[in-house]
This record gives C-alpha cells, structure tokens and sequence, in this order.
C-alpha cells in the first residue's frame, strides 16, 4: 500500500512545492512506496519559478507542477492521506493549514525564501530544497511499514529537532 503524504503550506508556491519534489525524487530513487502531494490553504495560483529551479538543478523533472488547493485532496475520489506535514513558519506570522481527521501531523517550519533579498534568492531556495531533502531522507530511512501511528508521530517529531 502506498504511504501518501500530503505536505501543506498557504500559498502552494514554493516550500510545499520543494518538499513535494524532494520527497518524490528519494522515494523514487530509494525504491520506496510513498508518493508526495504538495497543496495550500491559499494557494497563489502559480509555483515561484525559483523553486522549479532549485528543483530542475537538482536533477528532477517539474513538468507538470501546479499550485494546488487542498480542497483537492478533500474529496471522495481524493487518495487517503496518511501523513500531512506543515511547512509554513509562524516566526514569519503565516497562518498554518489545520488537516482534520487521522493522519499523523507533523510541523517541519522553514523560512520562507521568496522573502531573502533578490541577490541571495537563489541561493536562499537552494538552501532550502538541501534542509528539507535532508529530512525527507529521514522519513524514508524509517521502517514506515512497521510503524504504528503512535510510533510514526514520535518519528516524525524527533525529525522535526534535526
């Protein structure tokens, strides 16, 4: 059974959109069955083109990213989410999403990059797609079908200290 995760920040354009990539980029490469999705609460309506470059100079293939709603993935036909993991960062006073129901919930806070001056921008979403590569390294690296949710939540918050 597929392991789906669903990563959501407000705008859809570009952390969300980082972790979406990143995630399915290791799963894929490690061979495990976990698929990514990346929506917001309000989502800009377009991905900030500095995250589809960090991405592509990372090796993976965008085509196809959108800023997605997560009204899409609230619906019937929507796949079942197991884990959803927050990116926003309150420091910079954004609201967080709230996913109702079961899943296991996980906050991984990064600053946003799209606010680091124009000189260091590249560079700012660079550092950022490495951090949260880094910590989608460690959700595979977890015998994730072994895990009870109980197990799983308290996984996923020592991940959120590295």
């Amino acid at each position: 059974m597929t392991l789906n995760v669903l990563i959501l920040c407000t705008h859809n354009s570009a952390r969300s959109v980082l972790s979406e990539g990143m995630l399915n980029h290791w799963a894929q490469l490690l061979g495990k069955d976990v698929r990514a999705f990346s929506a917001g609460s309000a989502p800009s309506g377009r991905i900030n083109p500095r995250a589809l470059e960090a991405l592509q100079a990372a090796g993976m293939d965008t085509e196809g990213y959108r800023s997605k709603s997560w009204d899409e993935f609230t619906g019937d036909s929507a796949p079942q989410m197991h884990i959803v993991i927050t990116v926003c960062d309150s420091a910079a006073a954004e609201q967080c999403p709230y996913w109702p129901g079961s899943p296991v919930k996980v906050h991984w806070g990064y600053p946003d990059p799209s606010n680091a001056p124009e000189t260091g921008k590249a560079a700012a979403f660079e550092l950022t797609r490495q951090a949260i590569g880094y910590r989608m390294l460690q959700l595979l690296a977890l015998p994730l079908a072994d895990l009870g949710q109980a197990e799983l939540q308290a996984a996923l918050t020592r991940i959120s200290s590295n």
